[in-house]
């Protein structure tokens, strides 16, 4: 039965080209390895003695061996028989063949793994799914050769178990609208535990955070009626906000009915002074705002010249 992968890294890249390397040669070594051979092989022609291309061949296999190369960001572990000797690099190493070994290159830049957990359960009981990236680096190189096997796996792993553990820790809206402090939570959680290991954690991102397609669609539906509740509420504050005011001019016209004819007088004029209109109104109201004077003033001044 096939498992669907819980890690994905980067990492791993790096972790087989340092192993590639460990059996290949040098440019270096290769370089010093043919110059003993051509100068060997030239004594050897004009002493007309085979000896000096024998230990020329012999010495350029023995710097073949011994010349390693390290580069700027790499330190590498010297095991004596076994037995740790010391960090070497960058720059060249001279071991001795046989007796000395090289452990795995170790690269200090800052790495890049991508984890991510699947259909996990937050707090609230919601299966999520989520993309994180853990930025680390090796700060004791020989703590991470002496004291850890694999810590690239093992950063990995111890990352991809925080993560599950944090999820179930808190809600499904903490998830989306806080991924900064669950991001913080996890560096601290993961650089508390990979520090003996000699490496640092320096941060957690939360790239995605994916929640089943029946629970996105319930979860729209929600906030489109919690968008129409808070419009209605917003409405009905207006209303009462409009009535409040409408009752306060009342009381005002009520204790001075000049103010309410003057007010009746200016929404006759607003209605009559776009395009010429004309505007019915009740000889009652006229007379109770006492316009008809007014009107009949105003139109014998209309029509005398």
């Amino acid at each position: 039965m096939n498992y669907p992968p819980i890690f994905r890294t980067r990492s791993s890249k790096y972790e087989e080209a340092s192993v590639i390397r460990l059996k290949q040669f040098n440019q270096v070594a290769l370089l010093v390895f043919a110059v003993c051979l051509l100068a060997g092989g030239f004594v050897s022609k004009y002493t007309n003695s085979p000896w000096p291309a024998v230990l020329g061949a012999l010495l350029g296999v023995y710097f073949l061996l011994a010349i390693k190369v390290v580069d700027q960001w790499e330190k590498v572990a010297v095991l004596r028989f076994g037995r740790y000797r010391g960090l070497r690099g960058p720059g060249l190493v001279l071991i001795l063949p046989i007796l000395e070994t090289l452990s795995r290159y170790v690269d200090q830049r800052v790495r890049v793994s991508t984890v991510s957990a699947e259909s996990t359960l937050t707090r609230d009981t919601v299966p999520v799914s989520v993309d994180a990236i853990v930025f680390w680096l090796v700060w004791n190189a020989e703590k991470s050769i002496l004291e850890v096997e694999d810590f690239t796996a093992a950063i990995t792993l111890s990352a991809q178990t925080a993560l599950r553990e944090s999820i179930g820790r808190h809600h499904l809206a903490q998830m989306i609208t806080e991924r900064e402090t669950l991001g913080r939570e996890l560096q601290k959680i993961l650089d508390e535990k990979t520090t003996p290991w000699g490496t640092t954690v320096q941060s957690v991102e939360i790239r995605d955070v994916r929640i089943p397609q029946t629970l996105e669609n319930a979860m729209s539906q929600q906030a489109q009626a919690e968008r129409e509740r808070q419009a209605r509420v917003i409405l009905g504050d207006a209303e009462v906000q409009v009535s409040e005011k409408f009752a306060e001019a009342s009381r005002v016209y009520e204790q001075n009915p000049g103010a309410l004819h003057l007010r009746g007088m200016n929404m006759l004029y607003e209605a009559m002074r776009d395009k010429g209109s004309m505007v019915i109104v009740p000889s009652s109201a006229i007379d109770s705002m006492g316009l008809g004077g007014t009107l009949a003033a105003t139109s014998i001044a209309k029509v005398q010249p």
